[in-house]
C-alpha cells in the first residue's frame, strides 16, 4: 500500500475533484445537489474559498488525487463568522483506506490554527454511515437530525447534524 500525502489544493487539482464530486452527487446522497457542476464552477467554488482564507485539501496515493476535503462558512450573518461548516469527499475505489480520516484530521488543524472556533458537520442521509463514522472519529459528536428536509433518487433524505469545538471554543472571545 503507498502512502497518502494530504496539500493544499490548488487549481491543477480540478479536474480530479470534479470528478470525485460528480460521483458522488450521481450515484450518492451525501450531496443534495441533483446536476453535477462543471469544472468551471468547481474551480470557482475553490478561489473564493480559498481567497477568503477557508482551509481546502486534497490528499493524494501514488501521485493520484483521491479525495478533497474544506471549510467554507456556515452561515452568511456575521455572529456566525467563528464557525465553518466542513465538506469531505474520498473517491469510492479509496473508501475506507483512512484518507477521510487524514483530510479531517488537517483540515481541523488548520481551522483551529485560524483561530475558527467551531465546525459543524451536515451530513446528507442518515444512513451514510462511512461520514458519520468519520466525523465521529475526530471528535464530532451528534447534535441532531433534520428529518426529510431533501429529496433525490426517489427518496426523502435526512441531514444529520454534527459538531466539534475548536480550539479555544467558547471559552475565550475570539
Amino acid at each position: 500500500m503507498s502512502t497518502a500525502n494530504v496539500r493544499p489544493a490548488a487549481l491543477s487539482d480540478i479536474a480530479a475533484i470534479t470528478r470525485i464530486y460528480a460521483d458522488a452527487v450521481e450515484h450518492g446522497t451525501a450531496t443534495f445537489e441533483i446536476e453535477a457542476p462543471d469544472e468551471a464552477e468547481m474551480a470557482q467554488r475553490q478561489h473564493a474559498l480559498v481567497a477568503k482564507g477557508y482551509p481546502y485539501f486534497v490528499v493524494e496515493r501514488a501521485g493520484t488525487v483521491a479525495g478533497y476535503a474544506y471549510t467554507g462558512p456556515y452561515h452568511r450573518r456575521a455572529a456566525y463568522r467563528w464557525t465553518l461548516e466542513d465538506t469531505v469527499f474520498v473517491d469510492p475505489q479509496f473508501h475506507r483506506a483512512g484518507l477521510g480520516r487524514l483530510l479531517m484530521t488537517q483540515l481541523i488543524a488548520a481551522a483551529q490554527q485560524a483561530g475558527f472556533r467551531q465546525m459543524m458537520a451536515l451530513i446528507g442521509d442518515s444512513a451514510n454511515a462511512g461520514s458519520i463514522g468519520l466525523h465521529a472519529a475526530v471528535g464530532f459528536r451528534h447534535v441532531g437530525t433534520l428529518r426529510s428536509v431533501g429529496f433525490k433518487h426517489g427518496r426523502w433524505l435526512d441531514v444529520v447534524l454534527m459538531q466539534r469545538a475548536l480550539g479555544g471554543a467558547d471559552s475565550t472571545p475570539p
